[in-house]
Order: C-alpha cells, then sequence, then structure tokens
C-alpha cells in the first residue's frame, strides 16, 4: 500500500504570536501546536491548509499557571504537564486524574490542552472536562482578542466557535475551592481508545447539601453536552445513593446518544448512566 502525504503547503515557524496571527489572515492557514490531530487528517488529505503555521518556537505561549482567579493554559502547553498538579485543590487534582485517559504517553508528550479544544473531538477529555468547569477560551487575531465561554464554543461535529484568521491562545479554567468535589468515569473498550461514553461531575457541598452541581458527558454524539437536567436534580438535595441513581437515569433519559459501528445508541445511553453513577459516587465519597 502506498504511504500516504499531505498536499502541499508552505511552512512557517514564527517566534512570536504577532507573527504567527499575521500570517493566519490567510483562509487556508492552520496552526500546528503538537500536531496529533492535524497531520493524521493532513497524511489522509481530509485537511488541505495551503499554509502551515508552526507555533512550537513562540515560549510565549508555553505556560499553565495561576492567575486572577483561574488556571490560565496558554497554547503550548502539553498534556503531560498535567500529570502533576498545576493547580491546587480539587482543579488540580481533577486535571490529574482526568490526563490518564487522554490516549498514550507518546501522544500526551507531544499533544496540547489547547489543541485538543480546537480540534473539539466530542470524546475527548479536556473538552468535556471545560465544559463541566464552565472555562473559558481566549482568541486571538491580528485586530484584536476576545473570549468565548465554554458553552458556546462547541457548535458541531468538529467544529467551534473560532473565526477564520483566529487562535485559541489560552483557556481559562476557575479555581476550585475545597469545598468543591469532582468526579470522571468513561468506558473505551481498551486504553487510550476513544470513549464510547464519559462523564465528568463537579459538585459544591456545603452543611451536607450539594448547593453547585455540573455535570458533562462525551463520546456521546457530535459535542460534549451539559447535563443541566441531571444536575438540578442533585441541587439542595443531601447526596444519598437515591440522588445519585436519579441524577443518572436523568442524565441517561435526557441525552441524546448517536449510532454509529462501535455502539448502537441505548448502550451508549447505558453508559451514560453508568459513567454518571460512577462520577457522582467519585465526587461523593471524598
Amino acid at each position: 500500500m502506498a504511504a500516504m502525504k499531505p498536499a502541499a503547503f508552505d511552512y512557517h515557524a514564527p517566534a512570536t504570536l504577532a507573527g504567527a496571527l499575521d500570517l493566519l489572515r490567510g483562509e487556508e492557514a492552520r496552526v500546528l501546536a503538537g500536531g496529533q490531530s492535524l497531520v493524521p487528517t493532513m497524511a489522509f488529505r481530509m485537511a488541505r491548509p495551503g499554509i502551515l503555521v508552526d507555533i512550537n518556537r513562540i515560549p510565549a505561549l508555553a505556560y499553565a499557571e495561576k492567575r486572577d482567579g483561574a488556571l490560565a493554559i496558554g497554547a503550548l502547553a502539553r498534556h503531560a504537564w498535567f500529570e502533576t498538579p498545576r493547580a491546587g485543590g480539587p482543579l488540580g487534582r481533577l486535571l490529574a486524574a482526568v490526563v490518564r485517559h487522554v490516549a498514550h504517553a507518546p501522544i500526551r508528550t507531544r499533544g496540547t490542552f489547547c489543541g485538543s479544544l480546537a480540534h473539539a473531538d466530542a470524546a475527548s477529555e479536556w473538552c468535556a472536562t471545560v465544559l463541566a468547569l464552565g472555562g473559558r477560551m481566549r482568541c486571538a487575531s491580528a485586530t484584536g482578542t476576545r473570549e468565548v465561554a465554554a458553552e458556546e464554543w462547541f457548535q458541531g461535529v468538529f467544529t467551534t466557535a473560532l473565526q477564520p484568521g483566529e487562535m485559541l491562545t489560552e483557556v481559562r479554567l476557575p479555581l476550585l475551592g475545597p469545598d468543591w468535589r469532582y468526579g470522571f468515569a468513561e468506558f473505551s473498550r481498551r486504553a487510550g481508545d476513544f470513549a464510547l461514553a464519559m462523564a465528568v461531575a463537579v459538585l459544591r457541598v456545603e452543611g451536607g447539601v450539594v448547593r453547585q452541581a455540573r455535570i458533562a458527558l462525551g463520546g456521546i454524539g457530535g459535542t460534549p453536552v451539559l447535563a443541566k437536567e441531571a444536575a438540578l436534580a442533585l441541587i439542595g438535595a443531601a447526596p444519598t445513593d437515591a440522588v445519585i441513581a436519579t441524577a443518572a437515569e436523568t442524565a441517561a433519559a435526557c441525552c441524546d446518544p448517536q449510532e454509529d459501528i462501535h455502539a448502537p445508541a441505548e448502550y451508549r445511553r447505558d453508559l451514560v448512566r453508568a459513567m454518571t453513577r460512577r462520577a457522582l459516587r467519585q465526587a461523593l465519597a471524598a
């Protein structure tokens, strides 16, 4: 079988963000950071950028640090960075728990957090996690910057709110106080495979009662989704087994899982029920 090769393109490796954004003015330009998703799609000619803008020589984009009550994650922050908590408290521990499920070690070493959000695969652990946390995406272009809330970011299959000429330069995640709990659960056929279903839960428990809750589901459709009705079933209640079961049933009933060669829709619905229950039990066992 003949090796697959990308279509011809112009390669640039600017040393500054301003230089990268200037190159992105062209409609056919794409950003290369980790390249773990872009390069294979180029090899199969599913993606045919005329200009490839390699940002790996821009050290100012390589950071993950606390700023203004949030964890700011730059465009060159690698997945593997989060194996060691980059923020104290529940947020750092949540990201460290989630990253263990992201692909395999070589991909975690090279791939980037922001690249995963820009690619927006519905089976991405980071996409569901950022949605559950209510993160914000900072987009920059040659003409300015803007922020997009996670709930507005995911707009369709591999489609985001990112506009032509823009780069996702930073993701901001709110720091979680000591009364926040978290849980993450996913099901895949083998370690490192794309998940058939996942659930991320973040809860604030005070006085033995759930005061705030967000649950995000991934791997079941074209985009990650918030299970808002399931979260509402928790708020104001003591976190008993019965309440957890009700929330899990609600998540399964309200989702719209896809059917494909990997799993029928009803199987994914059962997985949503099980993964939501597991994530909530993890969160409330802490």
